[in-house]
């Protein structure tokens, strides 16, 4: 019988690895792209678009599979997929093939909400905070920690390796997981909602589609606002059928419960504040500095702004226990809270200073500490307030709103940037009143966030589930 660290230990390195999977492109190659693919810029972005296409649509998807067929089922299925898409992608020299690979890439982002689940129905009632914390962590460790190793790689070796990197670390967890982990003994009833996917994926397809292609299509072209439109038609369609539905992909009464609802909101703008801080620090850092034209810049390599950025992740790490003591102590609505300042906290020592790169760690390191806090206590309002049998479900949707409001970070971020520039060498830098807008957009994000947070209800019974101990109470 498997101890519950090895299973922590298991899912955290399945949760890192599906989040190192997302960063590994994000900032090391993607303006590399076009010239390695042979193809235009434009046509080059569809390659992180892809993964995010997929990605929205797994993660309710995939945690009402988790619910109805089983959690560690479900998690060795997007681990296996993301082996199949790494290996295509290592394989890959033109768009098509790569854009297939990063597709299927985009399933393995259910590994952490399912994961969490499949957690909380395995482990004793008292490992449960800490192992929701630590699984939580691997979000930020997996990214923060993998980007220093994903630009040293195309510096030094062929980029492939990039994608050959992540086919091992693949092949690595779904082994792990498939002999370290037993399978969740819950299961909910009900069938596959087929109309219901085929919907919200339409829906979410074109909001997707709306917010991070808009800039380049024009935000008043006809294509963007046919796309608008088409979300939502399909989303006002899709949540009429799911409320008639016996057997729903998504519970919207359910979702609808004020904890539920304003949690879902405060987590679009956690992952607004995530990857704005993510997106824009590194890029800031490698702006070259030029006396009297770019005073803000910093002349960092690619691999310099990884390594400056890498603690955020161990911040992040050292932060879940705290965060499972503070929820058990204070309750996860005040730990959500506390969090959610810290964030901002982050970002506001950053609009304050931003001239060096250690006070640009030093920001990173503050914001992902925040959102190490944060983040159990956000999943623990969730799952104190769904049946035992819809948390993965629950999880799922409270990830897909998460990614959300990443997708809206880097639509925001690019267009911000993109108001105010500088030419250097013949090149364009964004001014140092554009970083400092993001910056400010993130403050106000986590303040936002924090008055969202207030107004969730205080205190609420736990729903309980025949054969299993209530839920933790909201305080």
């Amino acid at each position: 019988m498997n101890r519950p660290a090895t299973m922590v230990a298991t899912l955290c390195f399945a949760g890192a690895v599906s989040s190192y999977t997302q960063s590994v492109i994000l900032l090391p190659i993607v303006s590399r792209l076009p010239d390695y693919l042979d193809t235009s810029r434009d046509n080059a972005s569809w390659v992180i678009t892809a993964t995010l296409l997929v990605a929205v649509i797994a993660l309710p998807t995939g945690g009402r599979l988790a619910d109805l067929f089983g959690k560690r089922r479900v998690v060795l299925t997007a681990l296996a997929t993301l082996l199949v898409g790494s290996v295509i992608c290592a394989l890959s020299d033109s768009l098509a093939p790569l854009l297939v690979g990063r597709a299927l890439q985009g399933v393995t982002l259910v590994v952490i909400p399912v994961g969490v689940s499949l957690l909380r129905d395995i482990l004793p009632a008292e490992r449960v905070p800490g192992a929701i914390a630590a699984m939580g962590a691997s979000l930020g460790l997996g990214g923060a920690v993998g980007l220093p190793i994903a630009a040293w790689i195309p510096q030094h070796l062929d980029w492939h390796v990039l994608f050959w990197v992540s086919t091992g670390l693949a092949a690595l967890a779904l082994a792990l997981v498939s002999t370290r982990i037993p399978e969740s003994p819950l299961r909910t009833t009900g069938t596959v909602d087929v109309i219901g996917t085929v919907g919200l994926a339409v829906g979410l397809t074109a909001l997707l589609l709306v917010i991070s292609k808009g800039r380049v299509w024009g935000w008043t072209g006809g294509v963007t606002i046919g796309l608008a439109i088409t979300c939502v038609v399909a989303l006002i369609a899709w949540a009429t059928y799911e409320l008639r539905c016996a057997s729903p992909l998504v519970n919207l009464r359910l979702a609808a419960r004020p904890v539920i609802l304003a949690t879902n909101l405060v987590s679009v703008l956690i992952g607004f504040t995530l990857l704005g801080m993510l997106l824009v620090s590194p890029y800031l850092m490698q702006v070259p500095h030029v006396p009297g034209v770019t005073d803000h810049g910093m002349g960092q390599s690619v691999v310099a702004a990884g390594l400056w950025v890498a603690p955020a992740g161990f911040a992040m790490l050292a932060m879940s226990p705290v965060s499972a003591r503070m929820t058990t102590s204070v309750g996860p609505k005040a730990t959500l809270l506390i969090g959610t300042a810290v964030m901002g906290s982050g970002y506001l020592f950053v609009v304050i200073w931003m001239d060096e790169p250690w006070q640009i760690m030093t920001g990173v390191t503050i914001t992902f500490a925040g959102l190490g806090i944060a983040y159990a206590a956000m999943l623990g309002l969730i799952m104190a307030s769904v049946p035992v049998g819809e948390t993965a479900a629950a999880n799922g949707l409270n990830s897909l709103m998460r990614s959300i409001g990443t997708s809206t970070a880097s639509a925001v971020t690019v267009t911000v940037l993109a108001a105010s520039t500088v030419m250097v060498g013949g090149r364009e830098f964004p001014s140092r009143e554009a970083f400092e807008r993001v910056y400010l957009i993130g403050v106000i994000a986590a303040v936002a966030g924090v008055v969202l947070i207030t107004l969730i209800p205080g205190r609420r019974a736990a729903p309980t589930v025949a054969g299993r101990a209530p839920a933790p109470v909201t305080r």
